[in-house]
């Protein structure tokens, strides 16, 4: 049999690339993620009539480093605003704005100590990051991967961020890992996973209640 993450993958990957020449019915406020190399993305999207999206995603490494938010805005499809911000002993804030032509009409780069500029081709791959990230939420609202989170209470029931009480149909291996990670934490833990028609596939574990850091769409 082959493993819902590489079931996944596969889905991901053809998605992605029918994404690339088609815009999929997505639905006006959404969440979704996906497994990286090095950690975990995910990603909470806001359409408003189809003018202006919204996308924001949280990166939190696997390393248990500093994680990154950013927020991308489009309006007409035209790229108008990168925000970046990496927290914590070394914060790294950048943020680009743009006109609806593409032309840059303000760059700043904030570090502990100082402002910098951001340089031309540094310019050039926030827009890249933020077409393919753009390609990417596409590609996984169009497969219905959606990004589900809540506390852990045990025995497979979970309490949702909205507060509502739920049970995942997670394997044997992912429940396995809840339950010995649950034995030496101090509270629930706090658990994200993705739902899409072939399946769950758990995504995070953390310590930390996450629910206040979740967006909703009035914050976006």
């Amino acid at each position: 049999m082959i493993p819902l993450f590489q079931r996944l993958a596969v889905l991901f990957l053809s998605l992605f690339l029918f994404s690339c020449s088609s815009v999929p019915d997505i639905p006006p406020f959404s969440a979704s993620g996906y497994l990286a190399d090095r950690g975990v993305v995910r990603i909470w999207r806001k359409n408003s009539d189809h003018q202006s999206v919204h996308i924001r995603t949280i990166y939190t490494p696997f390393s248990g480093g500093e994680g990154e938010v950013t927020d991308y805005v489009w309006l007409e499809e035209a790229l108008i605003s990168v925000q970046r911000q990496v927290k914590g002993k070394q914060p790294d804030d950048v943020t680009l704005r743009f006109d609806q032509a593409g032309g840059l009409n303000f760059m700043q780069r904030q570090l502990s100590d100082r402002r910098e500029a951001v340089s031309a081709d540094a310019v050039e791959l926030y827009k890249f990051d933020a077409q393919r990230m753009r390609n990417l939420s596409d590609a996984l609202l169009s497969g219905r991967v959606f990004l589900r989170q809540g506390h852990w209470l045990g025995n497979n029931l979970l309490e949702s961020c909205e507060g509502q009480q739920v049970r995942p149909a997670f394997d044997a291996d992912a429940l396995r890992i809840l339950t010995q990670q649950q034995r030496s934490a101090p509270a629930p833990l706090m658990v994200s996973w993705l739902d899409a028609p072939e399946g769950i596939q758990l995504l995070r574990i953390s310590q930390q209640d996450e629910c206040a850091q979740q967006p909703t769409e009035d914050d976006m």
